[in-house]
């Protein structure tokens, strides 16, 4: 078949130096909403009501402004067709699913876990899925090779969350808790491969981010309606300030982002891209407004000096040429 033997175009050292560079600003978004989703969640006191508000805003966003964009309106207009003619599968479509759930989870743990601990564990899922989504040949890029410093890189990261949460041992309920990110990480690989697919089809990240968003939302309004039967009707709807309803717009910034540069980087360099602006946005969040686990103490952030260095580890023989 043709599509075994076509591989994709050569890619620049300056594009994918660029590429990386957007994941960072990417990465330090996603750092940002953890934050302000799982604000949003004690608020309610309901985090899936929180996790539907933010899915749901940035949902009402992209529907009103895909459309009125005529660049938008070809998107959705080419994505139909490729779907017709079978050059995207449906199933390459519901990556907003993984989303949806990594949203649910920043409610459900960030208050608790705080962010940089989250964001610790959410990587080390992250780049073990990257590696095998990679392999796989499942983004755009096409198939990335498993090499020794890869596989490294992605053990490294995984000492990493061990350490970030040592502190933690001594209270079960915590440390469980970081088990939902790296969950949600294993899923965030695949959603930014075939949120990278439906963005070539459509030629509009904009057009991803609208299908990344529906299908996350439906998600969580089944998710909201049992929550609604078990637990009954959530608090109202805080008062609190603008940025508490900001969540789902900077959830843009994160998806568009991602399904824009991944051809360029491949789901794993785009991850660790992710991972360098995660870690300091967290970082940095925690130190200025520290969540009930208080400010990040010495191993978390030691683990996320190890994160780093798992990045350095994994990128730089990327540079190699293979004779």
């Amino acid at each position: 078949m043709t599509h075994t033997s076509t591989a994709p175009p050569a890619v620049s050292t300056g594009r994918r130096v660029g590429g990386a560079g957007f994941a960072m600003v990417a990465g330090v978004a996603l750092a940002v909403q953890s934050r302000i989703n799982g604000e949003l969640a004690v608020r309610l006191a309901d985090p899936i009501g929180a996790a539907t508000v933010s899915f749901g805003s940035g949902l009402l966003v992209l529907a009103v402004l895909v459309p009125l964009l005529p660049a938008g309106r070809a998107g959705l207009g080419r994505l139909r067709s490729a779907l017709r003619e079978g050059r995207i599968r449906p199933w390459q479509c519901v990556g907003g699913m993984c989303g949806g759930f990594l949203v649910a989870t920043q409610g459900l743990t960030v208050p608790t876990l705080g962010v940089a601990v989250f964001i610790v564990a959410l990587v080390a899922g992250q780049s073990s899925s990257s590696l095998l989504v990679d392999r796989a040949g499942a983004g755009p890029a096409g198939p990335q090779p498993v090499t020794a410093a890869r596989l490294a890189g992605a053990v490294l990261t995984i000492c990493a969350v061990l350490l970030a949460v040592g502190d933690r041992i001594g209270h079960p309920s915590a440390l469980a808790l970081a088990v939902l990110p790296l969950a949600a990480g294993l899923g965030i690989a695949w959603q930014q491969a075939v949120n990278g697919h439906v963005r070539a089809v459509s030629g509009s990240a904009l057009v991803a981010g609208l299908v990344n968003f529906v299908m996350g939302t439906a998600v969580l309004l089944i998710a909201f309606a049992v929550s609604l039967a078990v637990r009954g009707f959530p608090a109202p709807l805080p008062e609190g300030p603008w940025w508490l309803y900001a969540g789902g717009t900077i959830g843009i910034v994160f998806i568009a982002l991602g399904a824009a540069v991944v051809r360029y980087t491949g789901v794993l360099l785009l991850g660790l891209g992710m991972i360098a602006g995660q870690v300091t946005g967290a970082l940095l969040v925690d130190e200025l407004v520290p969540a009930d686990a208080g400010r990040p103490g010495w191993n978390t952030v030691l683990g996320a000096a190890l994160t780093l260095v798992a990045v350095a580890v994994a990128v730089l023989p990327i540079r190699r040429k293979r004779a």
